[in-house]
């Protein structure tokens, strides 16, 4: 890491500890800008990942897409194109030096302004990409990240010069390795943005049986075309990804309505409470009863 780089990271560092003295993620007064601490190595943690911009600016996180690991720390940036189930965990934190991290969501329509204000070239509508990956952040993301930021203590500028500044910290992106990635999900036409659509009815209608021919129609493509798109940009099957989004749902209903697991597992649209409780175990660890005990306990 550079030296500029390691000063704007303590800038950064400092200036989310201003607005995160206690530990957990707060949204900020920036909309789509959230801040995370955390005192203590926390997780596993699940949940759907939007599409959005992740800094690390002290301590270490992973993410898992589904068997596969991203990892990254103050040297790098994470980002998501599409709405995708995920689980995650801070691997380095301490009372003394805690995680701090935060977390810039974005549309797709955003996206789309700074390609037409921008001589960033197209890219092929077929050419589809994981729909997140890390890169090595550099001293102008920073330094925009960082302009960003510092609005929260004039929050009279945030609605004029907020939008200007995140256009920016896009531009940066788009920039980057993998901005294609980005691109391809803001393109209408593109086989990424017909998955992303598809994606979008999966999460609306998660608790739904559906069939493989209504979703390859959703796409506008052959079933097994839509099955290796899918699986590009999310890394799972329709029917994983579902999956993972109805036992997400499953664990919320458990921990905040006490209610019984059965009817949580026909509420999230399993037929059988038994296979409901198998892959709950298999996701969770254990059990749905015994799981929520112990969730209860450490908090």
């Amino acid at each position: 890491m550079s030296q500029l780089i390691y000063k704007q990271q303590e800038e950064l560092a400092d200036l989310i500890k201003v607005y995160s003295i206690d530990d957990g993620s707060r949204q900020t007064a920036i909309p789509g800008l959230f801040f995370s601490r955390f005192s203590n190595a926390i997780g596993p943690s699940h949940g759907v990942h939007n599409t959005s911009l992740c800094i690390v600016a002290q301590g270490k996180k992973e993410i898992w897409l589904a068997q596969e690991r991203y990892e990254y720390s103050p040297t790098d940036y994470l980002i998501t194109s599409v709405n995708l189930p995920i689980t995650g965990q801070v691997m380095e934190a301490s009372s003394d030096i805690p995680y701090l991290g935060l977390k810039l969501e974005f549309s797709h329509e955003q996206i789309l302004e700074v390609l037409r204000n921008s001589d960033l070239a197209s890219v092929s509508k077929e050419k589809t990409e994981r729909a997140m990956y890390v890169n090595s952040i550099n001293s102008s993301m920073l330094d925009a990240v960082i302009r960003l930021v510092r609005l929260l203590d004039s929050p009279e500028d945030i609605p004029v010069i907020a939008p200007l500044f995140i256009k920016e910290i896009l531009y940066r992106v788009l920039q980057g390795k993998h901005g294609g990635m980005l691109k391809q999900a803001a393109v209408q036409g593109s086989s990424t943005y017909r998955i992303r659509d598809v994606i979008e009815y999966i999460i609306n209608h998660y608790d739904d049986s559906f069939r493989s021919e209504k979703l390859a129609n959703l796409a506008n493509m052959s079933v097994p075309s839509f099955y290796r798109y899918f699986k590009e940009v999310t890394g799972m099957s329709p029917i994983q990804f579902q999956k993972q989004l109805r036992l997400q749902e499953a664990r919320r209903l458990l921990l905040s309505e006490s209610t019984d697991a059965a009817d949580v597992s026909f509420r999230v649209g399993y037929e059988s409470p038994s296979q409901f409780s198998r892959e709950y175990s298999r996701m969770f660890g254990f059990p749905p009863i015994e799981d929520i005990k112990r969730f209860r306990v450490k908090t």
